[in-house]
């Protein structure tokens, strides 16, 4: 995040909004804060990891004596005071031979309370639909859906909750966007080509202000009740499935919002990163593996707060630790989502997540997983993913995947700068080679931009030709594909304010004047059919997922890869320059041999003679091999 991160600060602390307006229906009203409070909500028999951790909130609650009544094959082993007195730990054990049930806990204090904590049978062993995780066969949207489009009005507003309302003309306030919204347009998404759907953080985000993006979460087991209900997310889920979409849930493990009853009323205050005044993070990454660092430079990075309002976890706290680890296999369990996106995750504590990682995938050995890493250089990059480099004060990631961050960088440069011995179209090579680093660079997530850059379209000038480039590459390069939503409708602007590039996709709220869910024209439905019949081709030709890839060298301005397998080959040529070029193909011959013509997929096109081939400047194709 080094070179770009003061914009992403921006993004996740925003000026209040000036005006809103109440939704017409009648507004639902937030839950009231229950008596007694315990996470996980509830939980499973037949989970790995027989300890179950819960937290117990409520006034005074120290001062009571807890007990567990006899449960077969589940055992209160411990009960733990914290520093507030408002908070117990129960540490349960629950055996393989547990069935489902109530546990009944009672309190005995100053006053007697009595729970009935549900043991649930499990969702997600030996139902196929359920954590299929992602792979080189998807195609990614990822979408807000406060900006997305709005299917249940009655859900806009919240009374109660700390937003004052719904207001589409400000950048910074809710618009209205919500699960429903997003399950109404699941066609729309299927005749893209889209396999998978990214929403930004669906837990409930009660801030004052700029709630909408999902990063200050104020709930680990609540969604936002703006976008529906837990059963309706779960319900989402479901009907994803049964239309061919997996869905991924964005997650935060580094931060949560001020208003979180975690933060509001503190377990002990080492849950939290604690600093005289408020200490931003200095946001550079280099710091977790500088061979040379100084330990004030990687304590701010590492323990300083992403905003004001996002106060920093202590990881290093095993309490803390255990809580977070059980509330995201918590959601898993619940939803049988099929892959987490983790937000900021290289300034979490380096233990944790290599504990965090190792609990997950033992657990769900299927579920996708990839981390947002913002940072500077392929071997940085590299460094938090699965790789072959060594460790590093102990710490060896065991995330699978990353967002490919340099590639985006290389993508866009080579759209906007002249080829030269490194830059421009040559970025492209240099990036890639450093793959040799990677345990498997195939899992990593390639995208051209997202909800805190600037989008592409605005990027490359909005050149249509460099565009259809843009969009060639991302769908036939190796790595999972990501498409921001609008883009395949050119939807475009600059991220400084950030808000420009969250703005509400045309069509997803009634009386909106343009609908380009259903109605397209000129380059907008140009972009859309270039970005489908793409799409479409890479889903039913595996070579383009499951095949090896090798790049030449780029000469004059153009990059030349192939996608291969035993099924067939695919010849991808981009020429970055302006003016046609007249590519001899003869170096090439190692992956040529045996084919005599080729089809551009995207044009129709027949490429009869492969000994030259002239290709127009600023132009991509997508060419499959024929014999």
């Amino acid at each position: 995040m080094a070179g770009a991160l003061p914009s992403q600060a921006g993004r996740l602390s925003a000026p209040v909004a000036t005006a809103s307006r109440p939704a017409a229906a009648p507004a639902p009203t937030a839950k009231a804060a229950p008596a007694l409070r315990i996470d996980p909500t509830f939980w499973w028999v037949g989970m790995k990891n027989p300890r179950l951790q819960l937290l117990v909130h409520s006034p005074g609650i120290a001062g009571s004596t807890a007990t567990l009544a006899a449960y077969p094959g589940v055992t209160l082993e411990g009960v733990q005071k914290l520093e507030s007195p408002n908070y117990l730990l129960l540490n349960l054990s629950i055996s393989a031979s547990a069935a489902p049930g109530q546990l009944k806990l009672e309190f005995k204090g100053k006053k007697k309370l009595s729970y009935s904590y549900e043991l649930r049978a499990r969702n997600t062993p030996g139902d196929p639909s359920k954590v299929q995780g992602v792979n080189t066969s998807d195609f990614i949207y990822l979408l807000m859906p406060d900006r997305f489009a709005n299917g249940d009005p009655t859900n806009d507003v919240i009374k109660g909750m700390k937003a004052p309302g719904v207001a589409r003309d400000s950048m910074y306030s809710r618009h209205g966007g919500d699960l429903k919204g997003i399950e109404n347009h699941f066609d729309y998404l299927k005749q893209l080509g889209v396999t998978a759907i990214w929403p930004t953080p669906v837990v409930e985000n009660d801030q004052p202000k700029a709630s909408y993006h999902g990063y200050a979460l104020t709930d680990f087991y609540q969604v936002d009740r703006r976008y529906g209900t837990n059963e309706e997310y779960v319900r989402f889920v479901q009907r994803a499935h049964q239309q061919g979409l997996k869905v991924v849930h964005d997650v935060v493990l580094n931060h949560i919002g001020s208003e979180n009853y975690l933060f509001k009323d503190q377990p002990a205050k080492d849950w939290f990163h604690q600093w005289p005044t408020f200490t931003r993070s200095n946001f550079r990454d280099a710091a977790f593996n500088d061979p040379y660092k100084s330990s004030a430079d990687f304590n701010q990075f590492n323990n300083g707060w992403f905003d004001t309002h996002m106060p920093d976890l202590n990881q290093s706290n095993p309490l803390v630790a255990t809580y977070l680890i059980q509330n995201f296999l918590w959601w898993v369990e619940y939803t049988g989502l099929d892959a987490y996106r983790v937000d900021t995750y290289t300034y979490s504590e380096p233990r944790f997540l290599m504990q965090w990682g190792e609990a997950i995938t033992s657990e769900y050995p299927k579920l996708g997983q990839f981390a947002e890493t913002w940072v500077q250089g392929t071997a940085q990059q590299a460094f938090f993913a699965k790789n072959i480099l060594p460790p590093v004060d102990g710490f060896k990631s065991n995330m699978p995947g990353v967002l490919d961050f340099q590639l985006q960088y290389a993508i866009n440069e080579a759209l906007t700068k002249d080829a030269g011995w490194t830059e421009g179209i040559n970025k492209m090579y240099y990036t890639l080679q450093a793959d040799w680093m990677y345990e498997d660079p195939m899992r990593n997530v390639t995208f051209l931009d997202n909800h805190d850059m600037s989008r592409f379209y605005s990027v490359i000038g909005e050149d249509f030709a460099k565009y259809k480039m843009g969009i060639a590459w991302l769908l036939t390069t190796r790595g999972i594909p990501q498409l921001y939503y609008g883009t395949e409708v050119l939807m475009k602007n600059y991220s400084n304010p950030d808000g420009k590039v969250r703005e509400d996709f045309p069509g997803g709220w009634p009386g909106d004047k343009k609908n380009l869910f259903t109605t397209r024209t000129g380059q907008e439905a140009e972009a859309f059919d270039y970005v489908s019949k793409l799409a479409q081709y890479r889903k039913s030709h595996p070579v383009l997922h499951a095949g090896k890839l090798m790049q030449f060298i780029p000469d004059a301005g153009v990059y030349t890869y192939f996608r291969y397998s035993d099924a067939g080959t695919v010849m991808v040529v981009m020429n970055s320059g302006k003016d046609e070029k007249t590519v001899d193909t003869k170096r090439f011959a190692e992956r040529l041999q045996g084919f005599s013509s080729g089809l551009e997929v995207t044009s129709g096109a027949v490429l009869s003679d492969l000994s030259s081939l002239k290709i127009p400047g600023r132009t991509a194709w997508v060419v499959e091999l024929k014999k």
